[in-house]
């Protein structure tokens, strides 16, 4: 017979998620309280929103926690969500309906940036 310990995060009284360690499970539900904090907040500053609406925004900005801090600070989008974003595209967009696929893994690889140095 085996043992397996999991770590179960519960909010009012209600089983969110299961871990197989600590460390995740207390992640998530550090996640829970900010999400919690984003609706609580955002209740308060937009009334007419309503409660799913609320707590469907908190849980994003908590999700999303590395993003909105990165937009707090430069006002610009994270080079992440941009990368998200153009890869996104609507495939009716397309119209080259030709492969190939020496392009493919040329667009897959990472580009090398090329920094200048001034010669003494």
């Amino acid at each position: 017979m085996a043992v397996e310990t999991k770590y179960v995060v519960v909010r009012k009284g209600e089983e969110k998620m299961t871990f197989a360690n600590k460390k995740d499970a207390d992640a998530w539900d550090k996640m829970l309280d900010m999400a919690d904090a984003f609706t609580d907040w955002l209740q308060q500053h937009q009334p007419a929103l309503d409660e799913a609406q609320a707590e469907a925004l908190g849980l994003l900005l908590a999700e999303q926690k590395d993003a909105v801090q990165h937009i707090l600070r430069t006002s610009k989008l994270p080079d992440v969500v941009k990368r998200d974003a153009a890869e996104a595209v609507d495939p009716a967009e397309l119209t080259d309906t030709s492969v190939d696929p020496d392009a493919e893994t040329a667009a897959a690889a990472p580009e090398k940036k090329v920094r200048a140095v001034k010669a003494a």
